[in-house]
C-alpha cells in the first residue's frame, strides 16, 4: 500500500487522539528469523538462542538484569565492554558464538543520516531485510525537526524537536523499524511470533515506545491495529480500558476503540521479549478478530508528541524478530 494512503487513513482514524497510526513497507522471511545486532562499538547481546555470534564476551549487569554476553562470531572483532539496557557488551572475539535476544549497543558515526524529508514522510533505508523508517507522516502540520541516525536496523537513534502548544496531543512522527508480511499469512499458520527490543528515552515531553502491528491488511478497510506500549511517558491510548491481561510475568492494561487495540504495560520497561503470537491468539479468543485473521506488518519504534520544544534523543539499540 502506498504510504500517502496509509497516512491519510491514519489521519481519518485518529483525529484528536493522543496516539496515532504509522505506515510501512517491506517483506519478511517466512522461516525462523533471529537477527542480532552488529559488533559496532562493544555490542553485546543478552543470553538466548541465536543464529550468529556478534562480538561479545562475559556479560555484565544491564538495567534489565544480569545476562551473559554472546561469544563472538567468526568474523567478529573485539569490542570494548559497553553496559546495555538488556545486557552488556563483552571483549574477546570467538569462533562459534551464540547470538541471542536484542542487546544494547552503541550507534556512533552513523553511516546513514536521514533528515526530515518533506517530500517523502516515509523516507527510510532497507537494512537486513527490515525497513528503517523516519515516518514523519504528521510533521507538516506542526513545527517539527527530526534527524534519524542509523547504524543498522536494530541500532539507531533520533534527535527530534517539537512541542504540544496546540494542546491537541497529536503524534507528529513515529520513527521505527518494521517488516511487512506481504503474502498476508494466516496467524494460525505460525507456531512462533516473538520479538525482543531495547531502547532509551529522554524522559521529557510526551512519547511512548511501542510495537505497532497490523492484522487483516495494513491500514486498510477491515484491518485491525494492535499496539503494545512498552515504555510510556505522559501518553494516553485511544479508547477505554477493557481488561488487564497477564503474559510472561508482565501485566497490560488493554484499551480498545473500534478496530484499534492497545496493550499498555503497567510498568515501563526498556528491554524485553514479547510473545506476539500469544497476544494475537488472546485477541482472537476475545472475539475481537476472526480466527482466520492474517498478519500484515510488525513495527517497533517511538511515537513522538512533544519534546517540550528542545532537542531530545530517542534510542533503539536492540531489536529482533522470530517467526516460524
Amino acid at each position: 500500500m502506498a504510504r500517502d494512503i496509509v497516512s491519510e487513513l491514519r489521519q481519518n482514524r485518529r483525529v484528536g487522539a493522543r496516539q496515532l497510526l504509522p505506515g510501512r513497507l517491506h517483506w519478511l522471511l517466512g522461516a525462523l528469523l533471529i537477527l542480532p545486532g552488529p559488533a559496532a562499538v562493544g555490542c553485546g547481546s543478552s543470553g538466548g538462542k541465536g543464529t550468529s555470534g556478534p562480538d561479545g564476551g562475559a556479560g555484565t549487569t544491564g538495567t534489565g538484569g544480569t545476562s551473559a554476553g554472546g561469544s563472538g562470531g567468526t568474523s567478529g572483532a573485539a569490542g570494548a565492554a559497553s553496559a546495555g539496557t538488556g545486557g552488556a557488551g563483552g571483549a574477546a572475539a570467538g569462533t562459534s558464538g551464540a547470538g541471542g535476544q536484542a542487546g544494547a549497543q552503541s550507534c556512533t558515526n552513523a553511516p546513514h543520516v536521514l533528515p526530515l524529508n518533506t517530500s517523502n514522510p516515509q523516507d527510510g533505508i532497507t537494512l537486513g531485510g527490515f525497513y528503517v523508517d523516519t515516518d514523519t507522516w504528521n510533521a507538516a502540520s506542526y513545527a517539527v525537526s527530526q534527524t534519524m541516525y542509523v547504524c543498522d536496523y536494530n541500532n539507531w537513534y533520533v534527535v527530534a524537536k517539537m512541542d504540544n502548544t496546540t494542546g491537541d496531543g497529536a503524534v507528529k512522527t513515529y520513527p521505527n523499524v518494521h517488516q511487512d508480511f506481504n503474502a498476508a499469512p494466516a496467524i494460525s499458520s505460525f507456531t512462533v511470533i516473538s520479538s525482543s527490543f531495547s531502547h532509551a528515552g529522554p524522559h521529557v515531553g510526551i512519547y511512548e515506545f511501542a510495537y505497532d502491528i497490523w492484522l487483516n491488511g495494513v491500514a486498510s478497510t477491515g484491518s485491525t491495529e494492535v499496539m503494545i506500549w512498552t515504555d510510556n511517558f505522559n501518553q494516553v491510548p485511544s479508547g477505554s480500558v477493557q481488561e488487564t491481561f497477564a503474559l510472561d510475568g508482565r501485566s497490560y492494561k488493554v484499551y480498545k476503540s473500534g478496530s484499534y487495540i492497545a496493550f499498555m504495560d503497567t510498568n515501563n520497561v526498556t528491554s524485553g521479549t514479547v510473545n506476539l503470537l500469544a497476544i494475537f491468539n488472546h485477541i482472537i479468543s476475545k472475539g475481537w478478530i476472526a480466527g482466520t485473521s492474517t498478519l500484515g506488518a510488525i513495527d517497533y519504534g517511538v511515537e513522538l508528541v512533544s519534546t517540550n520544544g528542545m532537542d531530545a534523543t530517542f534510542v533503539v539499540d536492540g531489536f529482533s524478530l522470530t517467526t516460524n
